[in-house]
């Protein structure tokens, strides 16, 4: 810390108790009360020095024996800054700091110690030491900008709070790459003109670190609130990067806010607002206005902040009640980057004092509706066709709004166990993702079965109209012969889902049985070529030809079961039909809407002779799925 050391006397003042005395062997012929303490003091060097001790010297009554008693009760920084003063007027060494040159310039103002009174007075002094020392140096500024807390009106008037954060902003706003020498004196070591890094004067030879644009953060964070934001008011007219301004809002906000950093101890968190102002942790009236003014200054831009510390902010500011435009404003700031979100991002608790649910979902579907209309904004208008299930499912990076409908299922599934959550509000949430949103439903299947386990006493009606949400046919082989057998699921939807499980069976047995086909050709071709050809190559073709051919064999048995499995099934369930003088199964296929021709369970058995299959694991699967569905459908039939 620069300091500058005025006069040449050495100290002629001595503390008794609450009492200052002069040590110049003249008896004192007055006394100035600062406070609770006194100094008795001579009147011709403070008459020589200031005006205002000339007029109140003039004007104190001289009955006294030491010529009267002044008392002065606003000098900023009390009776410390007035000994100082005292001694500039007695000659004494005075040093100048960061620390001190604010107070000692307001007094000097105050004291009207303007050159009138004598060349070189205290008022020409500090002010050259403001400018010539202390607005010259990150660090002094930034002290001298703190000291400002305790006369902020007063170093307004004399602009000095202006200077010194113009000066700090400057700083900041400057590449620390492009500075010369001295580098900025906080960062780290010293460095010679040449750039080695210097050890007491001798160059070392080695290489500072590269600054990094946010060597500032810490040091801005130490300031107090209304100081803060002025700073960042006059970085951002300078037109400095709003990430760099987003990340010190971050940091400050982190310092001060409790539970944003929930690694971070209480203490740690909260010790301190504002370092001069306030002494004590802040307390939820200053918490509140904290709040306000960080949604304020953060930019309202995607992915300038952590989506986490977004959510941080929301949480505090539910749990603190600040103003709803408040909470509105972060709520949109969320949706904006929701893709970006975690589960545990959106497990909020409810804060209100109904406590109707244990999470709160109104919060998220808000969220949500911030995002959907932000997607479609981005989007132009685009059609919803617009995206195809290829590019959903085989894009490496699914598009945003697939994120945020994967994220959304799995936020159901958590707060689908509440028994609190009404269907209705379930409902809307499930039902504000768009269909195109979700390559697949099994998510939300997984979601609404949660519900329906924890809601056992939903009506038939109210389970039908949740399970409407979900589209059968956007469900996965393993989706749908979980479906197939929850008891929980109402009729007609177990139905759909049989009717379209065997839908994915025929296509997925043609869709093999055609690639089948194609590699058989293909291995034709290869094998006209091998036989032109000598070595290990032809021979390694033709064992994996023959293991091919084994395994069409034992795929066509377990197809021939497969089919007979369905004539079964469809002979019994017409036996059953007859012998209750009517046919079950039309009845069933006309209570759900679905004709279900014996096409599908019959196969002609020429075409698939002439079809081959490559590889035994698709034809167990489909025939466990097959056993499956007849055992589901005699359930139904026995109903």
């Amino acid at each position: 810390m620069a300091c500058v050391k005025l006069g040449s006397k050495t100290d002629a003042f001595q503390r008794q108790g609450q009492a200052w005395f002069c040590t110049s062997g003249l008896p004192s012929d007055v006394i100035v009360e600062v406070g609770e303490m006194s100094f008795h003091l001579h009147k011709f060097p403070l008459l020589s020095r200031s005006g205002v001790m000339e007029r109140m010297i003039a004007e104190a009554p001289e009955e006294q024996e030491e010529g009267g008693v002044i008392t002065i009760p606003d000098i900023p920084g009390g009776a410390k800054t007035f000994e100082l003063v005292a001694k500039f007027c007695y000659g004494v060494k005075l040093e100048l700091t960061a620390s001190n040159v604010v107070y000692l310039r307001y007094a000097a103002e105050r004291l009207e110690m303007t050159e009138e009174y004598g060349e070189g007075n205290l008022i020409y002094q500090t002010e050259a030491f403001l400018n010539q020392v202390v607005l010259k140096s990150w660090k002094d500024s930034l002290m001298a900008l703190q000291t400002c807390d305790d006369v902020l009106f007063h170093t307004d008037e004399l602009q000095i709070t202006r200077r010194c954060i113009e000066s700090l902003a400057i700083k900041a706003c400057t590449d620390p790459s492009l500075f010369g020498w001295p580098i900025i004196e906080h960062g780290g070591p010293m460095q010679s003109p040449g750039g080695s890094v210097l050890w007491n004067g001798i160059s070392t030879g080695a290489r500072p670190k590269n600054s990094s644009l946010d060597w500032w953060y810490e040091d801005a964070a130490t300031l107090s609130l209304p100081l803060y934001t002025r700073l960042i008011s006059v970085m951002e007219s300078r037109g400095i990067k709003q990430e760099i301004i987003a990340g010190s809002v971050t940091s400050y906000a982190k310092r001060y806010i409790p539970g944003l950093n929930r690694r971070q101890g209480p203490s740690e968190a909260s010790s301190r607002l504002a370092p001069v102002a306030l002494g004590t942790p802040p307390s939820e009236e200053e918490q509140k206005l904290l709040l306000e003014e960080i949604d304020r200054m953060l930019p309202m831009q995607k992915s300038l902040v952590p989506t986490k510390f977004l959510f941080g902010l929301l949480r505090t500011s539910m749990i603190l009640r600040v103003n709803p435009s408040c909470i509105s404003n972060l709520e949109k700031r969320v949706g904006m980057q929701l893709d970006q979100a975690t589960l545990e991002d959106l497990l909020m608790p409810n804060f209100s004092y109904s406590m109707e649910t244990l999470y709160n979902v109104d919060c998220i579907q808000r969220i949500l509706e911030h995002f959907l209309a932000v997607d479609q904004f981005n989007e132009g208008g685009a059609s919803p066709c617009s995206i195809d299930d290829e590019q959903l499912i085989g894009s490496p990076s699914l598009p945003p709004i697939t994120m945020v409908a994967k994220l959304i299922d799995g936020y159901l599934a958590e707060v689908a166990p509440d028994v609190n959550l009404k269907l209705p509000k379930f409902q809307a949430l499930a039902a504000a993702v768009p269909d195109y949103a979700r390559p697949l439903d099994d998510g939300l299947y997984r979601a609404i079965d949660i519900y329906l386990k924890s809601h056992p006493w939903l009506g038939e009606s109210d389970r039908e109209q949740l399970c409407r949400l979900m589209d059968c046919q956007k469900l996965s082989l393993e989706a749908c012969t979980h479906a197939a057998q929850n008891e929980r699921l109402p009729l007609r939807i177990i139905v759909q889902v049989l009717f379209f499980e065997q839908l994915q069976l025929r296509t997925s047995i043609a869709g093999c049985f055609l690639v089948s086909d194609n590699l058989d050709g293909s291995r034709q071709l290869r094998s006209g070529v091998v036989g032109s050809n000598e070595g290990g190559w032809g021979t390694s073709a033709v064992r994996e030809n023959q293991v091919l051919k084994v395994g069409m064999d034992n795929m066509r048995m377990r197809v021939s079961e497969l089919e007979k499995e369905c004539s079964n099934m469809k002979q019994e369930i017409e036996k059953l039909g007859r012998t209750k003088g009517s046919s079950a199964w039309g009845s069933v296929s006309k209570k759900f809407g679905f004709k279900l021709k014996s096409q599908m369970c019959s196969a002609q058995e020429g075409s698939v002779s002439k079809q081959q299959y490559s590889g035994n694991r698709k034809g167990e699967k489909v025939k466990n799925s097959v056993g499956k569905q007849n055992r589901s459908i005699d359930a139904i039939s026995n109903e």
